[in-house]
């Protein structure tokens, strides 16, 4: 009677690790796919719970409120994966929100404003970038948390009475409007300029470069690619994205501001580690970024829809950045025990 059970152990053992080997790579897939399905479960939890919450006026309230988390969200998103920082985003916008206030007390010229916004955002983003890389700082968190304070003093100090300033043009005011199939038209600015980053980060050998500088920068180096160059360009990105979220706000409140984009620096990082990106760099879909910004519309939406504490709402964004990042040290324990088990199969 002992020797068959001694015979059997082994087989037991075997079939215990095969059904875990088989395992590791599903939840794995179920890893990748959770943003989207986090989503689409919070989707339906609030529209039970909240009858009005699937109505179409509030879901086109919900994207025109998460339009500028998701632009700004874009440029964040390049950012990470270099293993980087932008915290200067909010303050970014803020200050540009408020040049564009300038430039329409001047010029009642829609395109000369949203340019304005534009330039001032990228300027940041170029200030950003060509400090980090070429004053050889340690990280970007220090220049870009100096310009963050830098940024907001600036606006306070332009504005007008350091308050709101009002006006904008009519054609930056109809960013904020219903378009003629429902839908607000910062939308499709958001979509336009999702569609840009996807074309630039898969279909261009700069894309590869950002994930090749963020995946292992000594390598990148020794591959001969132009890493600071590289690392330069993305914050530039992440500062004209901070410009397009300031047109999209200025248009939707028709006026600049010097208390606009206050903590979007950390709803945009939020968004990006929700759909998946990683802080150690070179790992990251763009599409999941987005998801990341919707959730974070949702929830707040759900919450003010209940009447729940603003107070309350930061608390769960902050437990869902610690969730997002436990994700992430999963993930990568999958995917080292996934290379593991392929390994051994190879063998």
């Amino acid at each position: 009677m002992v020797e068959p059970r001694q015979a059997t152990a082994p087989h037991k053992v075997e079939r215990t690790a095969g059904a875990s080997n088989r395992l590791v790579p599903l939840a794995l897939r179920v890893l990748n796919f959770g943003p989207l399905l986090i989503l689409l479960v919070l989707i339906v939890i609030v529209g039970a719970i909240t009858p009005s919450f699937l109505t179409p006026h509030n879901i086109n309230n919900i994207l025109a409120q998460t339009a500028v988390i998701a632009t700004v969200a874009i440029g964040q998103h390049l950012v990470i994966l270099t293993r980087g920082i932008d915290l200067s985003v909010g303050s970014n916008l803020a200050l540009a929100t408020v040049v564009g206030a300038f430039v329409f007390r001047t010029y009642d010229s829609a395109f000369a404003v949203a340019l304005a916004m534009l330039l001032a955002g990228a300027l940041v983003g170029a200030v950003n970038g060509l400090a980090y890389v070429y004053g050889r700082l340690p990280h970007p968190f220090i220049i870009t948390l100096a310009t963050l304070s830098i940024c907001r003093g600036l606006a306070l100090e332009l504005a007008t009475g350091h308050t709101t300033m009002r006006g904008m043009p009519d054609a930056i005011g109809a960013l904020g409007a219903p378009s003629a199939i429902g839908l607000p038209n910062s939308f499709f600015v958001v979509a336009g300029v999702a569609l840009l980053a996807l074309v630039m980060t898969k279909g261009m050998v700069w894309g590869r470069w950002i994930y090749a500088v963020g995946g292992n920068p000594q390598a990148a180096v020794e591959m001969g690619i132009p890493v600071k160059a590289v690392l330069a360009s993305t914050y530039i990105i992440s500062g004209l994205c901070a410009g397009v979220g300031a047109v999209l706000l200025a248009g939707r409140t028709g006026a600049g501001s010097p208390l606009y984009g206050d903590l979007l620096e950390l709803d945009t990082i939020a968004a990006v580690i929700i759909g998946g990106a990683s802080f150690l760099g070179g790992r990251g879909h763009l599409g999941h970024a987005l998801i990341g910004a919707v959730m974070i519309g949702v929830i707040r939406n759900a919450l003010n829809l209940n009447n729940v504490d603003i107070y309350f709402q930061m608390i769960a964004i902050g437990l869902i950045i610690v969730l997002a990042v436990e994700a992430d040290v999963l993930r990568n324990r999958l995917e080292a025990r996934t290379r593991v088990i392929q390994a051994e199969h190879g063998q």
